[in-house]
């Protein structure tokens, strides 16, 4: 696939070639990987083992591939790669990582990306401790970056998704949690190291304030569209592609926009049913709660405030020169809501 695109529309387009965004800065991610593994390095065995461990797990690093492409698209006049920029990738992947390590012991999740969670590898434990490591670590890393700005941004978005994962936690189980209050959530959890990541992309190639501002609300909306698609996908995606069960998100009890939506929307029977699986946490009667969320539409309706949000990342592109950085930026939104995993 040629990397070009128009905006979304309402309608699914054709597939999206993720590879074709990624291949743009492979070199780059090459060096953001070395990085990883180097700053993974301790005298401490259970951390070597674990670090390992979770590398080797994979997974796209769109939020180190979103950093690199904003700094190449807001400056096409000093495309060669810093250092300070595949550092900072490397940091924002460290941070990442740390967040998942402490969700999936919280969660007490058992799959993640098709295979079995570090926590059930090694112990909720190691899994905490390995997680505050990657914290740490990430700090010690932005020092080197030596910028003030740096560390303001990174402490502020670190602060802030502790404070979303609290705003999680206290919305578990209740059925009452408003759209207003859950699209805070996870604009806190998720949204905002995608913002930090495109914001440090356009202050490590020293741009002016706009351009940060336009390419930070790029991130924040992209972040928004794509823990969208998530909730969607955990209620229709098939297990084997998405790497964990479905229906996790009721399991725990977390009420997320398809089944806050639907809950909205129903009456009577179906209501109380809904009400009752996310109060009580379970996926016994997933089959019904599915056939309730697809009935009242709210599945296509998150579907559609993805796709409006993926829109408004890519209209706040429009500060940007065209190039083919801004084009794999405006691919990035399409795929965070066309995937199917």
């Amino acid at each position: 696939m040629t990397l070009n695109s128009t905006p979304i529309s309402d309608t699914k387009s054709q597939a999206i070639d993720i590879q074709s965004v990624i291949s743009l800065v492979d070199s780059d991610m090459t060096v953001v990987n070395q990085t990883i593994v180097s700053n993974l390095n301790s005298d401490v065995a259970l951390i070597n083992q674990l670090g390992a461990y979770i590398v080797q797990a994979g997974g796209k690093r769109l939020r180190p591939v979103a950093l690199l492409l904003a700094a190449k698209a807001s400056n096409l006049e000093q495309l060669e790669t810093s250092s300070d920029q595949t550092l900072l990738a490397a940091i924002v992947e460290f941070i990442h990582t740390a967040t998942l390590l402490h969700d999936d012991v919280v969660d007490e999740s058992e799959m993640r990306r098709g295979r079995e969670t570090a926590n059930e590898v090694f112990g909720n434990a190691a899994s905490v401790l390995v997680g505050d490591y990657l914290y740490s670590r990430a700090f010690q890393m932005m020092v080197e970056v030596g910028s003030m700005r740096v560390m303001e941004i990174l402490s502020h978005t670190t602060n802030q998704i502790a404070e979303g994962e609290v705003m999680q936690l206290i919305n578990c189980g209740s059925a009452d949690t408003s759209e207003a209050q859950y699209m805070d959530t996870i604009q806190s959890k998720t949204a905002i190291l995608f913002e930090a990541a495109t914001r440090l992309g356009a202050i490590v190639s020293k741009q002016a304030r706009p351009v940060e501002d336009a390419l930070a609300a790029y991130g924040l909306h992209l972040g928004t569209a794509f823990q969208l698609v998530d909730d969607i996908l955990d209620y229709t995606a098939d297990a084997s592609a998405m790497g964990k069960n479905v229906g996790d998100d009721l399991a725990e009890g977390k009420p997320t926009l398809p089944l806050i939506n639907a809950i909205e929307r129903s009456t009577g029977r179906d209501k109380e049913l809904l009400e009752d699986a996310i109060t009580n946490a379970s996926r016994d009667n997933l089959d019904i709660v599915l056939a309730i969320i697809e009935k009242t539409g709210s599945l296509a309706y998150t579907a559609r405030v993805a796709r409006q949000q993926a829109k408004l990342a890519q209209q706040a592109l429009d500060v940007l020169p065209d190039s083919k950085y801004r084009t794999a930026l405006m691919l990035l939104a399409e795929f965070s809501v066309e995937r199917a995993y």
